[in-house]
């Protein structure tokens, strides 16, 4: 089905798991929002803020809630979880070609590498020692693979990605350009000595990502310590993220744009951890865990559930006055 970019509408309500109601017939050739879709274009509604678009939408199809169907008189995909609906049908759209085996000239690989015969490797690729590459996987231009680096069957490298030594990276996991696994934690022990020196503590571990792993552009997962910094199946990483030395992070966690996580620390499965969160160090959150944007994160979680920290945004004048009476809570309570 994929890439063939024109399906009937019965083909794509079966694919996406949704009730059609309307023209089996009617042929989609692509996705688009509620305001600019045209009459061969599918869209979808999960966010009631878009409500109103419904009665003035040229879309051909529009996947809705069973709730709403009546405010769409053309046809419809009917499903609870539209938005996971549209997803689907998303990948129907998608225009990523299939690995065929072409290598370019000027790869560069070390010795004792395993490359299956149908993997891609754009221009001025470097591939070190002992690498094991999996079927289907696409390396485009300009990635770094180091030694004794483990990846699966049909990952994509975007360009410009690296990728250290010592790195496992799982099944149809995606890896995004500007990203960086397995660089030096950051570790140094002070020398205490007249100079207030440093003495760098080296990274021996290496990285383990899952299957089904998304990193976003700009990404960086240091190498462990002595064990390995460990991402688990199904994880899904925003751009921008550091994920320090000896982290864990369970399956099926997301995590959003600007967050950084400090060594050692353990994050258990199906969180959701918002944009330009801060968690310290050797701290364990739990399972089904959600923190939201900006929190600053200094103690360990062990209830599921959502946690926040800071003040949200208000006016300067009144955020200056209830910031100047936050300092006094202390000797209010302690009158009280």
């Amino acid at each position: 089905m994929k890439n063939k970019m024109a399906y009937p509408l019965e083909e794509i309500s079966a694919f996406a798991g949704a009730v059609l109601v309307g023209d089996k017939e009617k042929i989609i050739t692509g996705l688009n929002t509620l305001e600019n879709a045209i009459d061969e274009d599918i869209s979808f509604l999960s966010n009631k803020a878009y409500e109103s678009l419904l009665a003035t939408t040229s879309a051909g199809c529009v996947i809705l809630l069973p709730d709403k169907q009546d405010f769409f008189v053309g046809n419809k995909l009917v499903t609870e979880n539209p938005y996971y609906a549209f997803a689907k049908v998303s990948e129907l759209f998608s225009t990523l070609a299939a690995a065929s085996g072409e290598v370019h000239a000027s790869v560069v690989f070390g010795s004792s590498c395993q490359i299956a015969s149908d993997v891609d490797i754009g221009a001025n690729v470097v591939i070190g020692a002992n690498v094991t590459i999996g079927r289907g996987t696409t390396i485009y231009a300009g990635c770094y693979i180091g030694d004794n680096t483990t990846i699966g069957e049909n990952v994509i490298f975007y360009p410009n990605a690296c990728v250290y030594g010592n790195t496992f990276v799982g099944d149809n996991t995606i890896i995004h350009s500007q990203v960086v696994i397995g660089s030096d934690g950051f570790g140094f022990a002070p020398v205490r000595d007249s100079r207030g020196s440093w003495q760098k503590v080296y990274q021996l571990g290496g990285v383990d990502i899952g299957c089904n792993v998304e990193i976003g552009a700009g990404t960086t997962i240091d190498r462990g310590v002595l064990d390995n910094t460990v991402i688990a199946d199904g994880v899904k990483l925003d751009n921008q993220i550091q994920i320090a030395h000896n982290v864990r992070i369970g399956e099926n966690t997301a995590v959003a744009a600007c967050t950084g996580i400090a060594g050692s620390t353990t994050i258990g499965k199906r969180c959701t951890i918002a944009g330009a969160v801060g968690i310290i160090g050797h701290l364990t959150i739990t399972d089904d865990v959600h923190i939201t944007a900006m929190t600053l994160v200094t103690k360990s979680i062990g209830q599921p559930g959502s946690y926040s920290s800071g003040t949200p945004m208000n006016r300067t004048e009144t955020w200056r006055k209830n910031a100047a009476r936050f300092n006094h809570l202390d000797s209010i309570v302690r009158k009280l």
